[in-house]
């Protein structure tokens, strides 16, 4: 008798396709359906995944939730300057979603089990798993449960004639979103092997970028970028676009050495052209409207936040009222930022604000309205008390 059904999350990749076999052979599952779900990846993938979930599994279903991860998750993350040890969130952000709709299959389904492709490595699994385990969902994941390597995946994916992407002499594991790409698996675990031209698809090489400089305006309003070179477009519209036009200068290449929340330390690759851009042009046009106190404070926010978000916990009590804060400081953060990229760099070169507390008046050398003597009486007891500890060694 067998186990009934299983909703599987479903990428197309070689951990979810041998799935769709495991889930009947070692674990007796009758139907295994399988849940693609797009959030912004190449449209040739999400077609692989449709048109392999419909050969190999009993029924399966393709989700497009490409705006609603823009709306929901990306453009929060631009708000609180979202990145986690240096790099752009981007698989970390996408995955509660993706689990979220796979709970509602489930529930259309009537299934009270779920199943995911995750090894007991990673963050995947602990990012999944909140999400499932909060609806009240059965989980399987065998790659961990099992214990799996990819070297015995892909035998078995050829012995059960399941069509997989990777070879043995190139396994490596892409995730890609709208907003960033991730490279990992086979020879980039060595963290001084240095990785071949081959594995990035979103940048040029910065040796290969043009020798000419790119130049780029974009505008926001309250922390939302709404603009790309005075043109509006969409969220989604937009990242897309500068996506294509910052990998074309070798913007927004990271490799580095990641602490995952298991404790791991694991050599991963990513691409985020348009995150690179937009992450940096925000963060600019906030020193211009924001008061020093509000950049101090709303600093400590958003690593809480990021730290928060990169673990998947975004049901979190905390994350939500850090996320109220953020909205709160984003009230004036309106204008545009004029950047330059060249070769794998981005540099801000003017910026422009309706609500900015800078004064050309004020600050500058030639004007008078500041009585300069009124500063005396500030400077007097500037670093007082450290004045009085150096009196007292003497």
């Amino acid at each position: 008798m067998g186990k009934g059904t299983v909703i599987l999350a479903f990428s197309g990749g070689l951990d979810t396709s041998i799935c769709v076999p495991l889930l009947k052979e070692q674990y007796g599952y009758d139907t295994v359906i399988t849940v693609a779900v797009d959030v912004g990846q190449p449209e040739k993938d999400i077609r692989m995944a449709t048109e392999k979930g419909n050969l190999i599994a009993d029924k399966h279903y393709t989700i497009d939730i490409k705006e609603r991860f823009v709306t929901e998750q990306i453009i929060p993350s631009i708000k609180a300057n979202g990145s986690y040890e240096g790099y752009p969130m981007g698989t970390a952000l996408a995955r509660p979603l993706i689990a979220e709709e796979i709970v509602k299959i489930a529930k259309a389904e009537g299934a009270t089990t779920v199943a995911h492709g995750c090894t007991g490595k990673g963050n995947d699994q602990l990012r999944f798993d909140f999400v499932f385990r909060k609806a009240g969902l059965t989980i399987i994941a065998p790659m961990r449960e099992m214990n799996l390597t990819r070297e015995w995946e892909m035998d078995y994916a050829e012995k059960h004639g399941v069509p997989i992407s990777v070879a043995k002499d190139k396994p490596y594991s892409v995730d890609e979103n709208c907003w960033s790409r991730s490279i990992e698996g086979g020879k980039l675990e060595d963290p001084a092997f240095h990785p071949p031209e081959e594995i990035y698809g979103w940048t040029v090489s910065p040796m290969e970028a043009p020798d000419e400089p790119r130049n780029l305006v974009i505008g926001f309003e309250k922390g939302v970028p709404v603009s790309l070179d005075g043109e509006r477009l969409g969220g989604y519209a937009l990242i897309r676009k500068l996506n294509e036009i910052a990998g074309a200068c070798g913007v927004g290449r990271n490799d580095m050495i990641e602490d995952r929340i298991l404790g791991l330390k694991a050599r991963e690759i990513y691409e985020h052209p348009a995150a690179t851009v937009l992450l940096k042009a925000h963060a600019d046009l906030e020193h211009l409207v924001l008061t020093r106190q509000e950049l101090a404070f709303k600093s400590i926010v958003d690593d809480k936040w990021s730290e928060l978000g990169y673990m998947g916990l975004i049901e979190e009590p905390l994350f939500k009222a850090l996320t109220a804060f953020v909205d709160t400081t984003q009230e004036r953060v309106s204008g545009t930022v004029d950047l330059v990229l060249y070769k794998g760099c981005v540099t801000v070169v003017g910026r422009s604000a309706p609500q900015a507390i800078y004064s050309n008046d004020l600050v500058s050398f030639e004007s008078t309205t500041i009585d300069q003597n009124d500063a005396g009486g500030f400077s007097a007891y500037y670093g007082f008390q450290a004045r009085l500890v150096a009196q007292l060694k003497k």
